[in-house]
């Protein structure tokens, strides 16, 4: 089975069916130890009936009890061994059901890395968490039947000519009656990879939302929005649910052939050979050894339509799992070396020209377009910005991470102790005076270890403003040479925004600070500040200028100040909070 460190090699993205393959290849020895324990387990069930038959016709009938003796002993051993084999094939299959599972989420896992900042800006977390819970397990099981159904054809072949010596007419009926049934369920198969496809899409809709949920679900229902949310989701829901009925109906049509046609298959040949047994055409131990035949006949029937159960569902999955491969992360193609000093920073695309040492603040009349132009300034989308002249895009990427910094309010925070959080470092003094700066020295405080104390993932056990403060903390403690900061005060109450906006210029006095913000608090700090409209620098200089001089910005700020007064005491209720 794969190591934990062990590379798991490059999959094969060209079609769902090449990565199952290739799964398979991978772990070649063991799937080819796996089918030939498979073949053997299923031709000595299918050998069963034979040595009965044999029993019956030499020892029984002739009343030679020796040699019934004989063959009963070594229907005996033979049926100890098969035990012994049956526990083998399932260690063994269940070592490459494993090995698929563990290799899956290793290329995965791996890719998710290369794709870094790339990934949430690419993909929903829903499907991210789909292919982990489902596709993973469902791609994993479809290699199960690997050594099943190499065996049942195995079984299938010999059984067939076994039953050449007993009849032809009745080898005939056994050796078209698979492709027979593979006509009928073909067709089945299909329909079910195109609603199991649907089934895999909805469900990593919902999921995404879920997650989505779980996150602003207290922003919504302070918004009021949570009915709306929830009416959404309960249309979500319903619509996953009649699709998954729609993948239920074709399943149980497949399932009901996997029964049902083995048995019809095996009541028709029984009642040819009892047919041929009754004019005399074969013997009364070549009867039982033909029912015995079909008996065994009905698991590896059984199988194979499994099998096509198993390997459609496992397409589909391993379909979702390639096109998450396929994903590229953001290109690096750099090959000039940054500014050795600090340069300015442009986007044409907006007009924001951020100077170097200042503290500049964005303010857009939408939110999303003062993110956006934080994205092209720290290199996280497709940019046309110059660093001291320099297109952004032909710097490496190396170089870009090392020395420009884009602090996001919804960062993520690893579960660990605070201190670990922060990045640990030796220097304390750093520490303190970075928590001091994000004035986020109450919450060290108000945990029972300090800045050894655990906190959870995404800082579950902090109220919002806590956590904002510690990620605009961690933000400090880098000490970046350019730090993008989008809304570093978004969720604290108006007292301690104004501490926070002071205590960050005078942190990040002399170095280059971007902030996208709308609060006045922060916006009177600010060196520079741009204003946007539509995504473009409508006016720029300083919040007093701004104020004075552009309507639009005077309403802006204005509503900001508005709703920052109604909610003065947010983060004081918040912050008393008992940390669970």
């Amino acid at each position: 089975m794969i190591d934990a460190y062990e590379d798991p090699g490059t999959p094969d993205c060209r079609g769902g069916a090449r990565y199952l393959w290739w799964l398979v290849k991978q772990q070649a020895a063991r799937s080819a130890l796996g089918s030939l324990i498979s073949c053997v387990w299923m031709v000595l069930l299918a050998a069963t009936p034979y040595l009965l038959s044999r029993a019956i016709d030499e020892g029984l009938q002739p009343g030679d009890y020796p040699t019934l003796a004989t063959w009963t002993a070594t229907l005996f051993a033979v049926g100890v061994f098969n035990a012994w084999l049956s526990i083998m094939r399932h260690r063994t299959m269940t070592r490459v059901r494993m090995d698929a599972n563990f290799r899956t989420v290793k290329v995965v896992i791996a890719h998710a890395v290369r794709l870094g900042a790339a990934l949430p800006r690419r993909v929903g977390a829903g499907e991210v968490v789909t292919i982990g819970v489902g596709d993973v397990n469902t791609i994993a099981s479809s290699l199960t039947v690997i050594g099943p159904g190499v065996g049942a054809i195995a079984a299938y072949l010999v059984v067939a000519g076994l039953l050449v010596s007993v009849s032809l007419p009745i080898a005939a009926v056994v050796l078209l009656g698979m492709p027979l049934m593979a006509v009928i369920v073909g067709p089945l198969l299909r329909r079910l990879q195109d609603t199991e496809t649907e089934y895999r899409e909805r469900q990593g809709v919902l999921t995404a939302r879920i997650a989505d949920l779980a996150g602003g679900l207290r922003v919504l229902n302070g918004l009021g929005g949570k009915g709306l949310i929830a009416d959404a989701f309960h249309r979500d829901s319903q619509r996953l649910r009649a699709q998954g009925y729609r993948v239920g109906s074709v399943t149980s049509w497949v399932q009901a052939i996997g029964v049902g046609l083995p048995t019809l298959f095996l009541a028709v040949v029984t009642w040819l050979a009892a047919r041929l047994a009754a004019q005399g055409s074969i013997t009364v131990g070549e009867l039982v050894s033909v029912y015995g035949y079909v008996t065994v006949l009905v698991r590896p029937v059984s199988y194979f339509v499994d099998w096509g159960y198993e390997v459609s569902r496992g397409v589909v999955a391993a379909r979702r799992v390639i096109r998450f491969l396929n994903l590229e992360p953001l290109p690096d193609h750099g090959t000039e070396d940054a500014p050795a000093e600090p340069a300015a920073l442009h986007d044409p695309e907006s007009g924001v020209r951020v100077s170097p040492g200042r503290l500049t603040a964005l303010a857009g009349d939408r939110p999303g377009d003062a993110t956006a132009v934080v994205d092209r300034l720290g290199r996280y989308a497709p940019t046309a910005v110059t660093w001291g002249g320099i297109p952004l895009d032909k710097i490496p990427l190396a170089q870009v991470r090392a020395r420009i910094l884009v602090a996001d309010h919804e960062a993520d925070l690893f579960a660990g102790r605070l201190r670990e959080l922060l990045g640990e470092r030796d220097d304390e003094l750093a520490v303190r005076e970075a928590l001091r700066a994000a004035v986020a020295e109450d919450v060290v405080q108000g945990l029972p270890d300090g800045l050894d104390s655990p906190i959870d993932a995404q800082g579950r056990n902090l109220s919002g403003g806590q956590r904002q403060r510690v990620r605009l903390a961690r933000a400090l403690l880098a000490d970046p040479e350019v730090l993008l900061a989008v809304e570093p005060t978004s969720a604290l109450d108006a007292h301690t925004e104004a501490r926070v906006a002071q205590r960050l210029r005078a942190a990040r006095e002399g170095r280059t600070t971007v902030v996208t913000t709308t609060s006045p608090l922060v916006l009177d700090h600010a060196d520079t500040v741009h204003y946007l409209v539509e995504g473009k620098v409508a006016a720029t200089g300083s919040h007093r200028e701004l104020l004075a001089g552009e309507p639009g910005y005077r309403a802006l700020v204005a509503r900001d100040a508005g709703e920052a007064e109604d909610e003065d005491d947010t983060e004081e209720a918040a912050s008393k909070e008992v940390v669970r």
